[in-house]
């Protein structure tokens, strides 16, 4: 993250000795981006985070992925998706390119796995269900609606207050806020939608004690997503103090603020975040355009340089009224196919002052795959429904 945060205690120069009441020293860890060119957080560990005591292969679910051909809209079902119920581990693959993995999980009440991505940032929506995620920065708690930001090789585990579903967005690279709503020196901008005062990190540490401690590690091997299961003889949540610019955050889709018009806005107007070769927009209730003349719901647009994903969540979507479309769904509508709304919802829209609407997109640069999720999940008749056939 762009601003400044210190929690805990931390020694008044950086690089210089810390040492507990007993006089023994704490272990200094730099953890920063782009080989030490970009944000950072210096940590202060009780144990040395580099000791392990064992590391053997972690069997990841199915990451399999089968491209969309032939080329068609999809409409994947994912209440309809079984999944085990460990945050972590149980996660299923929906959709994925080389750039970002999508997948969903219906977790139970219990602690998932410890993990650690060393892949990239993962960008989880909230779904539905609260809790914490506790990680080696500190606690966050979480709630419906809820952007999770984590940054890459964060050590953290998902601690469920009740049964969450959680939408993991799984980066191949850092996730950041628009560089548009920035400035120079990384504050966001007046015509940003949102501000710092709605980004939540941890605010005190989080000690644990324990010994020979396992944690999952996703990370790659010749490309391929892999997995290794550490045992650190030490608890990893042993951070005294911290402090920088670097850490786990939260934000919740209702403090974004929409951009309206006068007719109808691009989806850049919606974006929230964005990574290497992909973009994170939400759509939520808000008023809608308010030309005379104006058509409401989105015009006929052809992605040609990216895949369009959505995720409905909430409300009631216009633009996909009549397709089977409904909470819980995904649709995918792939570069090289021109979509937009159903042809009824067109007039239906016509004098339309709200949507109540909500909807989290993904875009991406390059095509996106079915991973084994998406393909159990697919309803076959949504490419059908513009021409008004189901097959």
């Amino acid at each position: 993250m762009a601003y400044y945060r210190q929690v805990g205690e931390v020694p008044q120069k950086r690089h210089t000795q810390f040492r507990d009441p007993d006089g023994k020293l704490f272990y200094e860890e730099l953890m920063g981006e782009e080989g030490f060119s970009s944000d950072s957080s210096l940590l202060y560990h009780r144990g040395v985070p580099s000791a392990i005591v064992a590391a053997e292969v972690w069997e990841l679910p199915d990451q399999s992925r089968t491209p969309n051909h032939p080329l068609k809209p999809r409409h994947l079902k994912l209440h309809d998706l079984a999944t085990g119920t460990d945050a972590v581990a149980d996660r299923r693959l929906v959709l994925g390119n080389s750039d970002v993995r999508i997948g969903y999980v219906a977790t139970g009440a219990e602690p998932s796995a410890y993990y650690r991505n060393a892949i990239g940032d993962e960008c989880v929506y909230v779904e539905a269900g609260s809790g914490v995620v506790e990680t080696v920065f500190g606690v966050l708690p979480y709630r419906t609606g809820d952007y999770v930001i984590v940054p890459r090789a964060t050590t953290h585990r998902w601690v469920p207050a009740e049964p969450s579903r959680l939408y993991p967005i799984e980066a191949n690279s850092h996730v950041a806020p628009p560089k548009r709503y920035l400035s120079r020196y990384g504050q966001l901008l007046e015509h940003a939608p949102y501000c710092e005062r709605d980004l939540h990190g941890p605010t005190e540490p989080f000690l644990v004690e324990g010994t020979d401690v396992e944690v999952l590690v996703k990370h790659r091997v010749n490309g391929q997503v892999v997995g290794t299961r550490m045992v650190y003889p030490t608890h990893p949540f042993d951070v005294v103090g911290w402090d920088g610019c670097l850490y786990p955050y939260t934000f919740n889709i209702d403090d974004y603020m929409p951009i309206t018009g006068k007719v109808h806005q691009p989806p850049p107007v919606h974006q929230v975040f964005e990574g290497h070769n992909f973009v994170v927009c939400n759509f939520l209730p808000r008023k809608v355009d308010y030309h005379p003349l104006a058509i409401p719901v989105p015009y006929y647009h052809s992605n040609v340089d990216s895949d369009e994903v959505m995720f409905y969540v909430g409300g009631d979507y216009e633009a996909r009224k009549g397709s089977g479309i409904g909470i819980g769904s995904i649709s995918l509508h792939p570069g090289g196919h021109a979509h937009g709304p159903q042809p009824s919802a067109i007039e239906a829209s016509l004098g339309a002052e709200y949507f109540e609407e909500s909807a989290v997109m993904v875009d991406t640069f390059a095509p996106l795959d079915l991973g084994e999720g998406g393909l159990t999940a697919e309803d076959d008749s949504y490419a059908w429904t513009w021409a008004g056939r189901k097959l």
